[in-house]
């Protein structure tokens, strides 16, 4: 499996933390909302100390596909039928203010930003019929959006929603742009939190506040996130020589397919499924396979989508009890725009601003959702599953990967390669599986 973000990228490195140390605010996790968060709070004079338990970049940002779009599924329906159009405006704008944000760094950090437009697009009438009423909703609420009928993709489609304004960039080369300004300790894992202290392996760090952007939050019951949360894989292909699709495209649907050109390459990706679930390339590959015949694959490599029970982000204050403690995660597959909405939002926070997004983003928010009975039936089943195999998270029972040679957990999303070392959060210790299933 081969990805393409480190290809030819000079990757910087930062040192451990070594010994206690004490900062303003602590950011623990290095991925692309961890280095946003730390930009911001830089920016606006406070001091901040970013820890990462591995190197930044590694992890989930080094697998996205770096789409920059306000159309993040068609969610606005759903918004606005369960908490009214503000709310469903105010996401909006959040999401357009960050990629506005991206627009500006990327004129002082070199990363191959584009302006594209972004594409919803539908291959049955049933999801054409709802892309049009959410370009309807999205024109109600102010915002430029098209229903078409044709795109420029080199196959037919039933609908789409045409977004000007859209974008698409290289991650990493965003990411180490920033991160040379940053005070950063990597190799530096955080093992607990308790009453403003990180406890590391090698010391303690104070801090007044502590932002908690590790993708999946640390812990085990604090803030119920093991109940609101769950984990999703999806698996991208780049094809070489592939034709200029003009944009960038997101499929509709379990089975659809999100397009987008990079360096002489087209990326599919899709194939998504609850990790631990059954599923791989043979998605992607076969839709390469049909439409783009005999091009040739040049990466191939997955990705993990932590998805919230209503698809919004949870950003803000990580529990209740925890006023100087607070969390970004949730960001399903738009974890680009969103982590830079998180950023900004958190360090309002953090400066006791108030913030017209804090309720959108809201942990506290209700889990009366129908994802939540459906996400507590699938850890019990998980957890009684009798198997030897277990994860160290929570000790549900463990599957086996075939399509990426690892051990996943489909309760929370963990991963371990077959020797049993951790791949992916929220798991922090080794396994010891005794052979494959």
């Amino acid at each position: 499996m081969k990805e393409i973000w480190t290809q030819g990228l000079e990757i910087p490195r930062f040192p451990h933390l070594e010994g206690d140390t004490s900062t303003e605010v602590l950011v623990i996790g290095g991925g692309m909302a961890g280095i946003l968060c730390a930009r911001e709070l830089q920016s606006r004079g406070i001091e901040c100390l970013l820890v990462e338990g591995n190197t930044i970049g590694r992890g989930i940002t080094s697998g996205t596909t770096a789409v920059l779009s306000t159309l993040h599924d068609p969610l606005y329906q759903d918004l606005s039928a369960r908490f009214g159009q503000e709310p469903a405006r105010l996401y909006f704008l959040a999401n357009w203010e960050a990629l506005e944000k991206y627009r500006t760094l990327a004129r002082r950090c070199p990363c191959d930003f584009q302006d594209r437009p972004h594409y919803r697009y539908a291959m049955t009438q049933v999801q054409a019929e709802r892309l049009k009423t959410e370009a309807e909703l999205l024109q109600r609420l102010g915002f430029t959006a098209e229903y078409r009928k044709e795109t420029p993709l080199p196959f037919p489609v039933a609908g789409a929603v045409y977004l000007p304004g859209m974008a698409q960039f290289h991650p990493l080369r965003f990411l180490y742009g920033l991160a040379s300004s940053l005070k950063i300790r990597e190799n530096t894992p955080v093992l607990g939190i308790s009453n403003g202290v990180a406890f590391t392996e090698r010391g303690k760090i104070l801090a007044r506040k502590i932002i908690v952007a590790t993708h999946f939050p640390l812990g085990r019951f604090r803030g119920l996130y093991f109940m609101k949360l769950y984990q999703r894989r999806s698996y991208v292909i780049a094809l070489g020589d592939g034709p200029d699709v003009e944009g960038t495209y997101a499929g509709m649907g379990p089975n659809g397919i999100s397009l987008r050109n990079f360096g002489g390459n087209l990326f599919l990706s899709g194939g998504r499924h609850r990790t631990g679930g059954k599923g791989g390339w043979e998605t992607v590959r076969s839709f390469a396979d049909r439409h783009f015949p005999g091009l040739p694959e040049r990466y191939a490599w997955a990705n993990q989508d932590c998805m919230t029970l209503d698809g919004l982000p949870y950003v803000g204050a990580f529990s209740p009890h925890t006023p100087d403690l607070y969390v970004a995660t949730g960001f399903g597959a738009w974890g680009m725009t969103n982590s830079m909405a998180a950023a900004t939002l958190l360090a309002d926070l953090v400066m006791g601003k108030d913030s017209p997004y804090t309720a959108v983003y809201s942990p506290a928010r209700s889990m009366l959702r129908p994802q939540l009975l459906s996400n507590l039936g699938h850890t019990l089943s998980n957890f009684l599953r009798l198997t030897p195999r277990r994860c160290s998270h929570m000790g549900c029972a463990l599957k086996w990967n075939p399509a990426e040679h690892s051990w996943d957990c489909p309760c929370h999303g963990s991963r371990f390669t077959a020797d049993g070392a951790v791949l992916d959060s929220p798991a922090q210790s080794a396994i010891h599986p005794k052979g494959k299933s």
